[in-house]
């Protein structure tokens, strides 16, 4: 970090700020991508004040947790994923919990939407959703509180499925993680690798499946809840 200006050290780590604004998941119209890259220049020179480098990281590896942690809290006060939603995504938890313990197998869509006496399209949403609150930061998804409100801090998507598993969970629940991940259908397990290791967007992975882009959101929701239910099994 010598032998250079702090404008020219800005310019040449620019591109973790792209790179971590372009795998943002924003559903509100209070920030847009140009928000977000000021964002997270403050925490790119927050980064470059702060590195230590007798600490072994590699300054990428902390600059983007700085230019993570800058947008979380900026975004974070204001946006909420509404009660309702939420209230609707822990009746679907609870749902498909009694149904499997009754039928002690695992339960259809349609079983879900008759317990619940909705419709295939609301319960479409409740997958989404469960995209939304997935589409990255898995230790919140999996292990988090059971409260009435999701920040959008808990949308912000990790730069890898590595970082996902090994930099944010604890080593028992990187294990029970990587159990509950063996234990899916192949195509579970490749929708997982395109979307978090290969960093691909709905849309591509769409196309590589050959699905509709609303189908692999489904799919991406119904990925995540199967892992939550695995990982509290094993950690229970």
């Amino acid at each position: 970090m010598y032998g250079t200006t702090r404008e020219e050290e800005i310019l040449k780590y620019l591109p973790l700020v792209d790179r971590v604004v372009s795998r943002i998941s924003v559903k509100s119209s209070d920030y847009d991508k140009s928000d977000l890259v000021n964002i997270g220049i403050i925490g790119l020179m927050d980064a470059l004040r702060k590195y230590d480098a007798s600490k072994k990281v590699p300054f990428e590896s902390y600059a983007i947790i700085r230019i993570k942690g800058a947008i979380l809290d900026e975004v974070r006060k204001n946006s909420k994923i509404s009660r309702y939603k939420m209230k609707n995504v822990n009746d679907f938890y609870k749902a498909r919990n009694d149904l499997q313990q009754s039928l002690k197998r695992e339960v259809t869509d349609k079983e879900i939407c008759d317990y619940l006496n909705i419709n295939e399209q609301q319960l479409a949403n409740i997958y989404d959703s469960l995209h939304y609150l997935a589409s990255v930061s898995l230790e919140e998804m999996l292990f988090s509180s059971e409260d009435d409100s999701v920040e959008l801090k808990d949308t912000i998507q990790d730069e890898s499925m590595d970082n996902a598993l090994d930099i944010l969970v604890k080593d028992e629940q990187q294990g029970a993680l990587e159990k509950a991940i063996a234990i899916l259908s192949e195509r579970d397990q490749l929708i997982l690798s395109l979307y978090y290791k290969e960093e691909l967007t709905l849309k591509e992975i769409s196309e590589v499946l050959d699905i509709s882009i609303a189908r692999v959101s489904q799919l991406h929701g119904k990925i995540i809840s199967k892992l939550r239910e695995s990982i509290q099994e094993e950690l229970a």
